[in-house]
């Protein structure tokens, strides 16, 4: 259980906020010759030991990207064992969210879910609000174009009705209209199963994340490869465009 973790804070003090594209479901069912709807349950299973792991580490925000908006192109009967792992994930993991502090939350247009998911998923995401160990973000119905191109209607919109100039639009206006507008800016973002890009997933919050890429296929990313990801983002200098010299100034101020 999450409460008889030992934790590694001293060694691993790191990123707030790790974003994680779970690949590779389907290429470890292959490899063993199974269903690639096996692959989704033992990824699922997975995300319970992972997000174990996150609490650990000191993570407070892990946001996994479950479901894109592509993936809805996806053959209809993946698709559908897909919606309905998340009911059966969610029914099933309830109880332990609660108990464990967990707070469940979404980004993505939920609306294309069927109503068993979308109504499953805002059942729990009431009854773990309060939660504050830790947030588990479940990109569902996801893409950050979709996402920025709703935030750009919705700008559309206030430009329209004259509540705001187009001159006086600014970054920190978009921000505030993204599915993540309360959520700490991204620190981490993990791909696994040996791919190298970033899908389409958080573009816009990513603008300074650090990207580690693992071979692993998702259902094999375990303890230690997050331990790693994570040592390997503490070795790196974020320099958000300045010199090195300008972030250990600054550091120093701090």
């Amino acid at each position: 259980m999450l409460g008889q973790i030992s934790r590694e804070q001293d060694l691993l003090r790191g990123p707030r906020h790790v974003a994680i594209i779970m690949d590779g479901n389907g290429r470890w069912a292959k490899a063993r010759g199974l269903k690639r709807s096996e692959g989704h349950v033992q990824g699922y299973l997975n995300l319970r030991e992972v997000l174990r792991y996150a609490v650990e580490f000191g993570v407070e925000v892990l946001t996994v990207y479950a479901f894109s908006t592509e993936n809805w192109h996806r053959p209809q009967d993946e698709v559908d064992a897909l919606m309905e792992l998340v009911v059966t994930a969610v029914h099933a993991q309830t109880p332990e969210l609660i108990s464990e502090g967990v707070r469940l939350r979404t980004i993505g247009d939920l609306s294309r879910l069927p109503d068993r998911a979308r109504e499953a998923l805002l059942g729990v995401i009431e009854q773990t609000a309060h939660n504050t160990r830790i947030n588990l973000v479940l990109a569902l119905s996801y893409s950050s174009r979709d996402e920025i191109t709703r935030a750009v209607r919705a700008l559309s919109t206030q430009v329209a009705s004259s509540a705001l100039s187009p001159e006086d639009i600014t970054e920190e206006h978009i921000s505030r209209l993204l599915d993540t507008a309360d959520l700490p800016e991204l620190d981490l973002m993990i791909r696994t199963g040996g791919e190298r890009r970033i899908s389409n997933y958080l573009l816009w919050q990513g603008a300074y994340a650090e990207l580690y890429f693992s071979d692993a296929y998702w259902p094999d990313f375990g303890r230690e490869d997050l331990r790693m990801a994570i040592l390997d983002y503490n070795e790196r200098e974020r320099r958000w465009g300045k010199t090195s010299e300008q972030v250990q100034a600054l550091s120093e101020e701090e």
